[in-house]
């Protein structure tokens, strides 16, 4: 993955995806362009029982998936979630979270990847499986 492209993708994330903020989550990538999302705890996050919402887990592991997808492509397409399976194997209470997405099927219209959920103790709290569909002339750009 070359550095123009991931720090376009972390700027997307970071300024224009609100919802990043609004949660408190942080990008980053490794070296093969698997993206991790890094979730400080937040207590407004929590359900009624004190523990960290399931929706919460989806979507730290949709944007892991979602960057890890679309950081194969360059910005003259767009990828699109199109299926999403998660399994919450446990709850997290008063914890930070990191989601870490990892390519299974790469392809030219879609791509799949698996997604894991971990507290931070280590401790695998969801697992997940993510199409992520590719959409030729849907371009975004940071112009």
């Amino acid at each position: 993955m070359d550095s123009a492209r991931r720090d376009q993708l972390i700027e997307l994330f970071h300024q224009r995806a609100r919802i990043a903020g609004t949660f408190g989550m942080r990008l980053r990538f490794d070296d093969e362009g698997q993206a991790a999302i890094d979730l400080p705890y937040n207590p407004n996050l929590d359900h009624g029982l004190g523990g960290i919402h399931g929706g919460v887990y989806c979507t730290l592991m949709d944007s892991a998936g979602w960057f890890t997808a679309a950081a194969r492509h360059d910005d003259s397409v767009w990828v699109a979630t199109s299926e999403m399976s998660v399994h919450l194997l446990a709850p997290a209470y008063e914890t930070d979270l990191r989601a870490e997405g990892r390519i299974i099927k790469a392809g030219k219209r879609q791509d799949v990847c698996e997604m894991h959920l971990f507290d931070a103790a280590g401790t695998l709290v969801a697992h997940g499986t993510g199409t992520f569909v590719v959409l030729p002339g849907v371009a975004w750009n940071s112009g």
